[in-house]
């Protein structure tokens, strides 16, 4: 058939398939659209096959992977970013395999391929007394110092995820006894999670003064930029950087490296592990949808509780000999099997 393209394809995958069959975020849709621009970029500059030449056959496995190379030789990426993109091609290939059957031993080798295995990341995050430091920094006198601080309490109070709390409105707040918040998650997923008198007293103080109680404005952002709109995610590290700032020249050790406003979330995590909270109930309040994601923060905490036992131990226990180490025989014995 003669609409039976690669771009064709691609533009039903798109601009149907994804927001039409998955429902899945605009987010979802803007990355799986930066992976694509990238594969483009990769046939024109390595392989020089122009995107208007671009075929079905094109998208081998052998070439997914070369890809893939590319994206950590020649691009830089780190490993789960590769392995974020692949997961992007993966969904198109396995779209193709109900609408291309003439190429479905094609689609099966490409989805053969692997997400490479990485080191679990070190998580960043602060101490209780570092979110506190660091939320007494706004100036609340001004409209847009009481505006970060009501922002910053809400994505440690409900450990969102920035697009989650960028994506606020008024209407989304229930600000009487018990307060919550509903956010809408990954995958359209709404949770909703509580939140404290003291966090709910900021937000209704900010509220006030930003005229957002009014019926008619419970759909307008939550936390808008200076023009009225949405605040993006880099206008939220904008703001949350500058705060960092004025903690690192009084208290340089405070603030981990590389601290993010996703590390907020991971903080609020770690905090609530620390108190004994269930991790069922963590994952909850944080959106995941296994708990084996949530219970990374547990492994993280028990690393760190290990280093300061055993960092402890050289000054506290006596240093013993093994008695096996006096034995030169077994010693001997141990090295023969080597």
């Amino acid at each position: 058939m003669k609409h039976e393209t690669l771009s064709y394809y691609l533009q039903k995958f798109f601009l149907e398939y994804l927001p039409g069959e998955r429902g899945v975020s605009t987010n979802t849709i803007a990355s799986y659209s930066d992976c694509f621009s990238l594969l483009l970029m990769f046939f024109e500059e390595e392989l020089l096959v122009k995107p208007e030449r671009l075929t079905i056959e094109h998208l081998s496995k052998e070439n997914i992977v070369s890809f893939l190379s590319w994206l950590e030789k020649d691009r830089k990426c780190c490993v789960s970013t590769r392995n974020v993109r692949l997961g992007a091609l993966h969904s198109f290939f396995r779209y193709m395999q109900y609408k291309d059957v003439a190429h479905i031993d094609q689609w099966n080798q490409a989805l053969s391929i692997k997400a490479k295995k990485c080191e679990e990341p070190d998580i960043a995050y602060m101490s209780v007394t570092g979110i506190k430091i660091l939320l007494e920094q706004p100036d609340q006198r001004t409209s847009q110092g009481l505006r970060d601080l009501a922002m910053m309490t809400c994505m440690y109070e409900t450990g969102a995820r920035v697009q989650e709390v960028c994506d606020l409105t008024r209407s989304r707040l229930h600000l009487e006894y018990p307060m919550t918040v509903r956010i809408l998650g990954k995958g359209r997923k709404e949770r909703i999670v509580p939140i404290s008198k003291a966090a709910g007293s900021i937000l209704l103080s900010y509220i006030a003064r930003a005229n957002l109680d009014n019926p008619s404005r419970w759909e307008y952002p939550l936390f808008p930029n200076r023009n009225g709109h949405k605040m993006t995610r880099s206008g939220v590290s904008y703001m949350l950087e500058k705060y960092l700032v004025q903690i690192r020249k009084s208290n340089p050790g405070l603030v981990p490296k590389n601290f993010t406003c996703h590390c907020i979330r991971h903080s609020r995590a770690m905090h609530l592990l620390q108190e004994g909270v269930n991790l069922v109930y963590i994952r909850d309040i944080l959106g995941h949808v296994h708990v084996e994601t949530t219970e990374l923060y547990a492994k993280a905490d028990s690393r760190l509780k290990r280093a300061a036992m055993e960092a402890s131990y050289p000054n506290v226990l006596p240093q013993v000999e093994a008695e096996w180490v006096k034995d030169t025989k077994l010693l001997s014995w141990l090295k023969a099997l080597s």
